[in-house]
């Protein structure tokens, strides 16, 4: 995973690794070894917490020296204005010099881009456009991600960001398939595109060699996901032995009772 890592790092523009607290339910286990991983590399860490108010979860941000916080379902002006007074009540100053956005995932929020930004521009570093949820939103199948009228809305918002000196990182179903899209964002504006767990400059799309670069986030993602399970697996059976000793003995104490009270 290591390897991999690098190899994204040095060949395909690599900047970030990702973890979530929202929906993937990353463990703090987990989240260390992933740190390990990540700074081992020479990478950023990108983490999106459970909601806009999610103080708790921005303090562990804090404590693990995490680069990029990412807030999810930010759907309204009020919302947004949460998220701000959260991170600034969490990190006064920002003397870490962490990046703060949010998620633009659903119809709702780009219905309400328009009041939206402005409250960005002075409060946060910019827009992560989750495709899937969004396409979900409006009712597509999640397989019409690539669909013209889904590029148009991150087009629509890479222009806000544009306007407003925000970043605009793009993520949700980043495949070979998507590489055209995403170019066309980036000719307005794109600063990073994502897969579920590596980030990549958003300067890696023009690269030729780009196909290659995405084959290379899945099969770390794959690594991962293999190493998550054999992990948990050893954890599950490290006791099996004494559990089996503790469960002959068990059977042996019943024994002997009900040999006393036959007697």
């Amino acid at each position: 995973m290591l390897d991999m890592l690098r190899k994204g790092r040095d060949q395909y523009g690599v900047v970030a690794v990702k973890a979530e607290f929202e929906a993937e339910g990353t463990r703090p286990d987990e989240l260390l070894r992933l740190l390990e991983l990540t700074h081992r590399a020479d990478l950023a860490v990108a983490l999106k917490i459970g909601g806009c108010e999610a103080v708790s979860d921005l303090l562990a941000s804090r404590l693990y020296g995490v680069d990029h916080v990412i807030a999810p379902m930010v759907e309204t002006p009020y919302a947004l204005s949460k998220y701000i007074e959260a991170k600034d009540k969490t990190h006064p100053g920002n003397p870490d010099g962490t990046k703060f956005l949010f998620n633009l995932e659903t119809q709702a929020t780009l219905e309400n881009l328009d009041a939206m930004i402005p409250l960005a521009a002075k409060g946060v570093n910019g827009v992560v456009f989750g495709r899937v949820d969004f396409t979900l939103s409006r009712g597509l199948p999640r397989g019409a991600v690539n669909a013209r009228e889904i590029t148009d809305a991150v087009l629509t918002v890479a222009r806000a960001c544009r306007a407003h000196d925000l970043e605009l990182v793009v993520g949700g179903s980043v495949s070979p398939d998507a590489v055209e899209a995403l170019r066309e964002m980036r000719a307005i504006r794109l600063d990073r595109f994502e897969t579920r767990k590596v980030v990549f400059d958003g300067a890696a799309v023009e690269r030729r060699d780009i196909d290659a670069g995405i084959a290379n986030a899945v099969a770390f993602e794959l690594a991962w996901l293999e190493n998550k399970r054999d992990y948990y697996r050893a954890a599950a059976e490290e006791d099996a032995p004494r559990i089996a000793m503790m469960q002959e003995r068990a059977r042996k104490a019943v024994g002997v009772k009900l040999a006393s009270v036959a007697a």
